[in-house]
C-alpha cells in the first residue's frame, strides 16, 4: 500500500514575513544593555535590520511566525515597547522603499534554500 502525502505548495500567501518594531529606552547604562541585548537577540534568530529599531525575518508559513513571536516574547527587555507585524511574502513584494529620496527597487524574499536554515 502507498504511503499517502500530503502536498504542501510554497505560496506568497502563504509564506510571511515578521517585522518586530521597538521604542527601547537608552536613556541609562542598563537600559541601553538591554536594548543592545534584544537587537543582538534578533540577529541571532535570523532577522535583518531594516532600520534602526525595525527588524524582519523570512518565515515559512502562519506556525513558524507564532514560534518566533513566542520567543521574542520570552526575551523581551524589562522597558519599552515592542509591535511585531505578520505580513505575506506576497504584501512584502509591495513595499515601496525610498532612500535619500531616491525610489529603491523592490526587494525579493530568500530563496529556497534559506527556508530551510
Amino acid at each position: 500500500m502507498m504511503a499517502r502525502h500530503e502536498t504542501y505548495f510554497l505560496s506568497g500567501y502563504r509564506l510571511m514575513w515578521i517585522m518586530c518594531m521597538f521604542d527601547l529606552p537608552v536613556d541609562t547604562k542598563p537600559n541601553r544593555k538591554a536594548a543592545t541585548d534584544f537587537r543582538h537577540f534578533l540577529v541571532d534568530e535570523g532577522f535583518e535590520m531594516s532600520q534602526l529599531s525595525i527588524y524582519a525575518r523570512f518565515c515559512s508559513g502562519k506556525e513558524h511566525y507564532d514560534t518566533l513571536a513566542g520567543r521574542i516574547g520570552r526575551h523581551l527587555p524589562p522597558q519599552g515597547d515592542v509591535h511585531l507585524v505578520g505580513f505575506t511574502d506576497k504584501q512584502y513584494e509591495n513595499i515601496v522603499r525610498f532612500s535619500s529620496q531616491r525610489r529603491l527597487r523592490a526587494r525579493k524574499s530568500p530563496g529556497q534554500l534559506a527556508l530551510f536554515d
